[in-house]
């Protein structure tokens, strides 16, 4: 038998329980025979035999990121704006843009945008300035992290909103103090009466077309394997429709949206559990969202939030949760009895705390040993939480991809002494409690190695400090990105380290990961990406 595919000549980082590395590996219909030497190869070699000098070059497994938005990003694709920083860097290059954009729609098209930072463009526009630059037609701009939006006059009676609308339940219309008249700013739920009306026109074939597109951004990046968090049903039936064609570039995970009223019900009932699928495409489990925004300032903490408040916020803002907590219980048992592994988000204190308050209930009610459950995001992870992590055996889903680009408004929002406990990975490490990374793409970059530098490095992308006594190694770092991540969604036989038998999913970089000054971390580039034995990204050089 003669390989598919041989690495040589390289620095295989093979991220197993010894750290091994050897100099070349084979692999057979997409899976890894053999690790070691150069010359160990020679047997392996076949006229169809494709090799790869690396070249020194380090190879890692091919990273995880196991909470991810791809079917939120691709169905954006196509007709929404994207007002990243990278776009817009003022209030001024925002308002032209959605001019130009609005320029371009029939009058009754919706104008949407997305990835909104109002802390990297001058702040939030106000409602009369929405309505000039969207010329009539329903606006509405999504916030980068999902939570809050903005919309125009327009969009409010589109959406059959009046001015005296009462708030919708675990929502809010912002409002001015003096006037009580809409500030264009809406919050959580309220938020997702636009988003619902925008996506009511997605199509399946929109979606998948955009995420092949978007599957081989993360390719990119060296992720080889994506957990599409809170997956819609639209997004579920895309990516089928990939699969069944054959066009799926990268492995994916779907984790059930919760807040997809009956979704996450109709899996229970049909029998469906975790696990099911194959290695392109499987069920990871359910998700529900009930905590928020820490860079939005709605995410629930005990203590009130610091920082200019927002025209309209609650006084003594303390955040949000969206769910009642004997509803979320209910939900979890009942998804956890019927074999789905149950997630729930806790982005503050009082957040972990409600999301752990309903996966104890569901541990009560029906015990299990590897169950596997998670709490997303949990960004401020207190002494008191991290132990009851550890009681409860539950996943820290770490959200590590905010601490690079939104760790600034972290920062400003909860305090400098906060981020004592804010991702707190050398001490979960140290305590034993799985933390695996994650982007939260499209909240932020799927780019995994500019999290990993602020995770060594404990810096923001401005440079500011998220606390020296709480960064890790390299070598931890990406063990959060590959075994760990896999981990989470309980994939480690296939994915996550380079073993005889696993997966042959690879990224080979562009310099040694390993012993550059941690500094360089975030500069890394992917040379190649390997996605079942198969080059499926080359970096243009």
């Amino acid at each position: 038998m003669h390989a598919d595919l041989i690495l040589h000549n390289g620095k295989i980082a093979t991220m197993d329980g010894t750290n091994r590395e050897v100099e070349a590996l084979a692999a057979v219909a997409g899976r890894i025979v053999t690790l070691g030497s150069d010359d160990a190869m020679a047997q392996w070699r076949g006229p169809e035999t494709h090799c790869i000098d690396l070249r020194g070059r380090t190879a890692i497994p091919g990273i995880v990121d196991s909470h991810c938005h791809p079917d939120g990003r691709a169905a954006r694709l196509a007709r929404w704006i994207d007002l990243s920083p990278a776009r817009v860097s003022s209030r001024a290059e925002l308002l032209a843009r959605v001019a130009e954009a609005a320029k371009q729609r029939a009058p009754e098209e919706w104008v949407a945008g997305y990835r909104l930072d109002e802390r990297k463009c001058g702040g939030y526009p106000d409602i009369e300035e929405l309505d000039d630059a969207a010329s009539g037609r329903p606006l509405f701009i999504l916030r980068t992290d999902g939570h809050l939006g903005l919309a125009n006059r327009t969009a409010f009676a589109r959406c059959g909103i009046s001015d005296d609308a009462e708030d919708p339940p675990f929502g809010q219309f912002d409002r001015h103090p003096s006037t009580g008249a809409f500030t264009g700013l809406v919050r959580e739920m309220a938020a997702h009466v636009f988003l619902d009306a925008v996506h009511a026109e997605d199509t399946v074939q929109d979606v998948a077309d955009g995420l092949v597109h978007v599957l081989e951004e993360f390719l990119s990046h060296g992720v080889t394997s994506v957990y599409n968090s809170l997956t819609s049903t639209t997004g579920i039936r895309a990516y089928q429709r990939l699969r069944k064609q054959d066009r799926l570039p990268a492995r994916v995970g779907i984790i059930v949206s919760g807040r997809e009223e009956g979704l996450v019900e109709s899996y229970v009932r049909s029998g469906v559990q975790s696990g099911f699928g194959d290695e392109w495409v499987r069920v990871i489990g359910v998700e529900w969202c009930p905590d928020c925004s820490t860079s939005g300032r709605t995410a629930a903490y005990y203590e009130p939030y610091r920082g200019e408040p927002v025209t309209g916020e609650p006084a003594d803002n303390r955040g949000m949760l969206l769910y009642g907590a004997k509803d979320l219980a209910a939900r979890a048992i009942a998804a956890h009895r019927a074999g789905l592994v149950v997630m729930i988000e806790g982005v503050g204190d009082r957040g972990i705390d409600f999301a752990l308050d309903a996966i104890e209930a569901a541990l009560s009610a029906a015990p299990r040993g590897d169950h596997r459950m998670r709490v997303e995001h949990c960004c401020y992870v207190t002494p008191a939480q991290q132990e009851r992590l550890a009681r409860l055996g539950v996943i820290d889903s770490s959200a590590t991809g905010f601490m690079y680009e939104l760790g600034d408004a972290y920062r400003a929002n909860r305090g400098n002494e906060a981020m004592r406990w804010m991702w707190p990975h050398r001490t979960l490490i140290d305590r034993g409690i799985l933390a695996p990374g994650h982007s939260d793409a499209w909240v932020c970059s799927p780019n995994p190695f500019t999290a990993m530098w602020s995770m060594v490095n404990r810096l923001t992308e401005s440079g500011q400090s998220l606390d020296a006594r709480e960064a890790v190694t390299p070598h931890e770092a990406l063990r959060a990105y590959t075994w760990l991540g896999a981990y989470s969604g309980n994939e480690e036989a296939d994915k996550g380290s380079l073993e005889i038998g696993k997966l042959a999913d690879i990224a080979v970089l562009d310099r040694d990961f390993f012993t550059i000054d941690p500094l360089e971390i975030r500069d890394v580039q992917v040379d190649l990406t390997i996605v079942g034995g198969n080059v499926r990204y080359e970096r243009e050089r």
